[in-house]
């Protein structure tokens, strides 16, 4: 890369210029929707309400329409849903349009109604559709009239919305703190400048490539989201390690294309390992059958392919061109700086000396931090997730006051038109059913029919799982139950289903590349385990504050007494690639000392002054990435903000800084102990240059 910098330049140029262009649609043309369990009851009534009721679905756009003074009959209130029945009409992505309904869609007092939109597209074009409409609709307000579009398409448009501009506010406030703390750690403006130039070389180049991908297949916004987040926060962890083994290898040699190998022979390799494990342990969520988790491991796994692929062609031509530049502006401090940093030195020398308080200390935190998982709650999010303020929310607590607490979230069933009778009869019967409409004639003749069933109860309540299953357990056999909330609850089941196969499969993959990069099983073995319990830990705080909502006045947000669905398996995933990114980078440092003098102190001892100070700026950078997103409103970039920003933080200082030097200093030489029937398995890897 360093002798052919124009050619790395050149090629890189040109990729940047093809995805870039791109690049600035890629919120516009990704996917709004895709929270559901493929496969599931609730999918099928979906479709099948939309193939032959109009496209009375639960992707279909409810439009609340109230006025304290007139009636839905009174002639100022059937203009407004004349207009809006019109517009409705003018877009070929909706069906039939449904008029209020007495004793249906209309309120006991008559002042509230509800027009309904049928869905003449997938769920995705839906949000997409309600995005392009919502602010027509909502300008029918007027005269003592209000308009708010409502029903899940709507949810997701405002969820996204809200979620996406937090999400870059986050993002704007985390670059300026994160060059700041890149200063501080390289001492240089020319080396701080690398990392991030970098990460926005990857970040272009996914962005462009998501659009690309989601020409193939619809892409949910929130990679891109993810991506932002992942690419920076990783990005400059690959290039702090790269950078700062440049800088060791240039001033013992003072060749720059020397430099450039021997960084790439030692530190490259620690990348491209753990950029490798990254990308298998977001593998690994790719089995859960609901396409907007899958996206978003997709989008996170682009954004670290191509930030991977600029640290390992880009980074080397860059400091190959800069040699000795790459220390330009250095601040005073910094050229006393060492490679080996004596401070962590000391600190690897203390653990060694005593490393038993240590041990029982990190452990002790970790542990006690961890308990509170064991009564942890997941659930789907509730309507409390988007601002007070947004006009689906507005709609949702209208209905419910008006028509009852379970109004907004109706169940659907399709059946059998003879079975029709018997099915209303078992719907009506079952505990927490407030109310059956009548049989609905199918549009095209089909022989179904459609009732929906009000529940009692909020739609977000831990009531409905009850209710859900014994209206599925009572209604004839090959009937479906389907509507939002029946959708929610099966994306949850999948998502719970799932979870331990997802976490088998990422701690199995995990010490695999673990095995194969440092040749030592038990090394191997105590590095992918210890990762459990930042994890644990992380888990255990979230729980605390979002479940039990300590702390949440300080952090501005309403506790739902749950955890946010997705959280289990997607954070999991997230946490434990980071925490095996740290892993290798102390070990694969390690593991170079212990070839070079074969004395396991010296590895501990020398891997942790070598990586230590790299690890702790990752660490900071990392943190102060994700806190930045604990300050957004909506809450689940809040959560994944302090999820993360907390599993760093205990896995850089307690494990990787604490806890696993300890086990290398009491493993001794075992640590690095290999059979020799797996030494001939194993393809020869080696760290020292």
């Amino acid at each position: 890369m360093a002798g052919h910098t124009r050619w790395v330049f050149g090629l890189w140029l040109i990729v940047l210029i093809a995805l870039g262009s791109m690049a600035p649609a890629v919120f516009s043309n990704l996917a709004g929707a895709g929270w559901q369990a493929n496969g599931s009851d609730s999918v099928a009534a979906r479709e099948l309400a939309q193939q032959h009721f109009g496209g009375n679905a639960s992707s279909a756009v409810q439009v609340v329409v109230h006025s304290d003074t007139d009636k839905v009959d009174s002639p100022a209130v059937q203009h407004v849903l004349t207009e809006a029945t019109a517009l409705f009409q003018q877009d070929q992505r909706f069906a039939a349009v449904i008029a209020p309904q007495p004793g249906m869609t209309i309120s006991p007092d008559g002042h509230t109604g509800i027009l309904i939109a049928g869905a003449n597209a997938n769920p995705d074009d839906m949000v997409k559709a309600v995005t392009d409409i919502k602010g027509q609709l909502t300008a029918l307000s007027g005269n003592g009239i209000e308009v708010y579009p409502t029903g899940a398409s709507a949810l997701w448009s405002d969820f996204n919305k809200a979620n996406h501009d937090a999400m870059l506010k986050a993002e704007m406030f985390s670059w300026p703190v994160t060059l700041a703390i890149m200063v501080l750690a390289f001492g240089s403006l020319v080396a701080a400048g690398l990392p991030l130039l970098l990460t926005l070389a990857g970040l272009v180049a996914s962005a462009g490539g998501l659009v690309l991908l989601n020409s193939l297949t619809p892409i949910s916004v929130w990679a891109m989201n993810f991506a932002m987040m992942f690419a920076l926060a990783l990005g400059i962890d690959y290039a702090l390690f790269m950078v700062s083994r440049f800088r060791a290898a240039l001033a013992s040699s003072g060749d720059p294309r020397r430099a450039v190998a021997e960084t790439m022979d030692t530190a490259g390799k620690a990348v491209a390992l753990s950029g490798l494990t990254v990308l298998v342990s977001l593998s690994a969520v790719l089995i859960v059958p609901a396409p907007a988790v899958r996206t978003m491991a997709v989008g996170i796994m682009l954004a670290v392919a191509f930030v991977l692929a600029a640290t390992l062609t880009l980074l080397p031509a860059a400091l190959g061109k800069l040699g000795s530049k790459v220390n330009a502006g250095s601040l005073p401090y910094a050229k006393r700086q060492q490679a080996r940093s004596p401070l962590f030195a000391k600190w690897g020398e203390l653990l060694y000396r005593h490393p038993w308080p240590f041990a029982v200390g990190s452990l002790a935190i970790l542990i006690a931090l961890s308990i509170p998982v064991l009564s942890l709650k997941v659930a789907m999010p509730s309507i409390q997730v988007v601002p007070g303020d947004a006009p689906v929310r507005q709609g949702y607590e209208l209905v419910q006051k008006q028509l009852g607490e379970g109004a907004p979230g109706a169940l659907q069933i399709i059946t059998h038109a003879g079975e029709a009778e018997a099915t209303a009869q078992a719907a009506a019967r079952t505990p927490g059913i407030a109310m059956v409409t009548p049989p609905q004639n199918p549009t095209d003749g089909s022989g179904y029919a459609m009732l929906q069933a009000i529940p009692s109860v909020d739609p977000s309540s831990g009531e409905m799982r009850t209710i859900v299953d014994d209206l599925r357990a009572a209604v004839p056999s090959g009937t479906l139950v389907g509507g939002a909330p029946a959708e929610n609850l099966d994306l949850q089941q999948a998502l719970n289903d799932y979870l331990p196969a997802v976490i088998g499969i990422i701690l199995a993959l995990g010490f695999v590349l673990l095995l194969v990069a440092l040749q030592a099983p038990l090394i191997a073995l105590l590095g992918t385990v210890v990762s459990l319990l930042s994890t644990g830990a992380a888990f255990g705080v979230a729980k605390l504050i979002f479940q039990d909502g300590h702390g949440s006045g300080l952090l501005g947000f309403t506790p739902q007494g749950f955890l946010d669905g997705w959280g289990p398996v997607f954070f999991f995933a997230m946490i434990f690639a980071i925490a095996m990114d740290y892993t290798v980078f102390l070990l694969a440092t390690a593991k170079e000392h212990y070839e070079k003098t074969g004395d396991p102190q010296i590895a501990k001892v020398d891997g942790l002054a070598h990586s230590g100070r790299v690890i702790l700026a990752a660490a900071a950078v990392m943190v102060a990435v994700f806190f930045t997103f604990a300050l957004a409103q909506p809450l689940p970039p809040k959560e994944m903000g302090i999820i993360l920003g907390v599993a760093v933080l205990l896995d850089a200082v307690l494990i990787r800084l604490v806890l696993l030097p300890v086990l290398l200093r009491l493993t001794g030489h075992a640590a690095w102990w290999s059979p020799a029937w797996l030494r001939r398995v194993l393809p020869k890897i080696s760290f020292s240059h």
